[in-house]
């Protein structure tokens, strides 16, 4: 790798360091090609990457970005897992290593808030911002539909009354 791409690398490391909710740092040793794509895949379905880079570019991309702590954990064979969204790559990484052994979970960086291994854990049992969405659109709609059962009941109750009425007068 000649130096324009090596600054390349660095320059697209920054960004993701910047623009990520959250990033997760994690050892793949032993992980097969395979592995590897599924939990691309998977991360990709969440709306999350998964970059493996030198970990001395990193460490370059790094300086001056909120979540440089995480250049501790930059030895060794690691790989980067990031989403915009805060719990998403957390989420994924997390139930990814409880299938698979071989990938260990060393840490992490939600903004420049320095994650250990637990700390991404809590992360990943966090509700994400869709199941967030989701709850607060039912909290919303529950007194709506209250309100319509409600109304609907009596004129219901009305209705099984008269047939009550017109079964027995036939």
């Amino acid at each position: 790798m000649d130096r324009a791409q090596k600054e390349k690398v660095v320059d697209e490391l920054g960004q993701i360091f910047e623009s990520s909710g959250v990033v997760v740092v994690a050892h793949y040793e032993g992980m097969t090609v395979a592995e590897m794509q599924d939990l691309r895949a998977q991360m990709r379905e969440a709306g999350g990457s998964v970059r493996v880079a030198k970990n001395k570019l990193a460490k370059i991309a790094l300086e001056g970005k909120p979540c440089a702590s995480i250049a501790n954990y930059l030895t060794g064979m690691t790989v980067l897992s990031y989403s915009e969204d805060p719990v998403a790559a957390a989420k994924v990484v997390d139930d990814y290593a409880k299938k698979n052994e071989k990938l260990v979970v060393l840490g992490g960086a939600m903004g420049d808030s320095a994650l250990d291994p637990a700390g991404v854990k809590a992360v990943a049992a966090m509700p994400s911002r869709e199941e967030l969405i989701a709850s607060i659109v039912g909290c919303i709609g529950a007194p709506a539909s209250n309100i319509a059962g409600a109304i609907g009941a009596p004129a219901s109750n009305i209705a099984s009354i008269l047939s009550t009425i017109e079964e027995k007068a036939a």
